[in-house]
């Protein structure tokens, strides 16, 4: 049967329209799988939590939570126990080589070191105030611990326990990730900048701009294709980043609050939560170029995340908030996580 011109038109029309539609209304099936509800942490009297680590072969998730790090079974959510005795934690690192864990504490300025598989505290750390993320590097076997208001990182040496050296970084930082090959990488909040640290030598290598995004927050890396992926919140931006000379590649703008980023090596997608209750996703179709996946509502508050990437779930967690009366002058209220109202979000295709 022979078509018409204008018929061909038509169709041509309706498939490229339809194409348009499609891009424009992505979906990554991400959505939510599980939740599971905890109480109040040991010793806490207020609802408080930070970064969600994941112990893909331990099946582990470490949740921090102020007061004590609650481990959770990441396939069941089941709680396995906690580490107590904090009155700001934040942050943990694993170094499985040597069954040890450190976990920060920013009050106190100090780390703790703890027993993978018993999850029993060896011994302190002194590090300096609002000690708050950590990362290993597994090259130099060495924690490099995020000192934000003290703008400094404490290197601590993952076999004996010892305290190496603490850098001067030159403004405060936030989350850091490790290459995989002797570099370490952080956001510096308030300079809008990420900086290049050599594990080896123990010094700032590079400092690289993150504009067009700033109040530079959560990071994550591609270590095959040596890309950063820096998230800020003003401007609320993630931006795309050559690890070796700074370049910033490619820029998509996110929702408020965000603090947590991750990236998937083998689906190649990249993930940014936000406190405003949003997952960013990102495709990388190739180290040069990225495209926008999806948008997934979650819950307000869930701005921290850890991603499995045996199972490629992600573990969000967020409490129910109470909103105080706004503040004269026309201020904006303010909102409290109501204690005890703890939980864990699963997010999974």
């Amino acid at each position: 049967m022979k078509i018409s011109t204008s018929l061909k038109f038509v169709m041509s029309s309706a498939l490229f329209l339809s194409s348009v539609l499609a891009f424009a209304s992505p979906d990554s099936g991400y959505h939510l799988l599980r939740t599971y509800p905890f109480g109040a942490a040991p010793g806490s009297t207020s609802e408080y939590f930070d970064y969600v680590t994941v112990d893909v072969e331990a099946r582990r998730v470490y949740l921090s939570r102020g007061t004590a790090v609650e481990v959770m079974n990441a396939d069941t959510g089941t709680l396995i126990g906690y580490i107590e005795g904090f009155k700001r934690q934040h942050g943990v690192a694993l170094a499985p080589e040597f069954n040890r864990g450190f976990i920060t504490d920013g009050t106190l300025a100090k780390v703790t070191i703890f027993d993978m598989k018993t999850l029993k505290p060896l011994g302190d750390v002194k590090s300096d105030p609002d000690t708050d993320g950590i990362v290993y590097d597994p090259v130099t076997k060495r924690l490099f611990t995020m000192n934000g208001d003290s703008h400094s990182s404490t290197v601590i040496d993952a076999k004996s326990g010892d305290k190496i050296k603490t850098i001067d970084l030159g403004g405060a930082p936030e989350f850091a990730v490790a290459d995989g090959k002797g570099m370490i990488y952080a956001n510096l909040a308030d300079k809008n900048e990420v900086a290049a640290i050599d594990a080896r030598t123990i010094e700032v290598k590079s400092r690289w701009p993150t504009a067009p995004s700033g109040g530079s927050t959560a990071l994550a890396i591609d270590r095959e294709h040596r890309r950063l992926f820096s998230a800020g919140r003003n401007p609320q931006m993630l931006v795309v980043m050559d690890a070796d000379n700074g370049k910033v590649i490619q820029s998509f703008p996110i929702t408020a609050g965000t603090d947590a980023a991750a990236y998937d090596p083998e689906t190649k997608l990249i993930f940014v939560s936000t406190r405003e209750g949003n997952i960013h996703i990102f495709h990388e179709d190739s180290p040069d170029q990225y495209s926008v996946v999806d948008t997934v509502k979650t819950q307000f508050g869930a701005k921290t995340m850890g991603l499995d990437a045996k199972t490629h779930d992600l573990f969000l967690d967020t409490s129910n908030f109470a909103t105080a009366a706004a503040p004269a002058a026309g201020g904006r209220a303010q909102t409290t996580a109501v204690a005890g109202s703890f939980r864990v979000l699963v997010y999974g295709r």
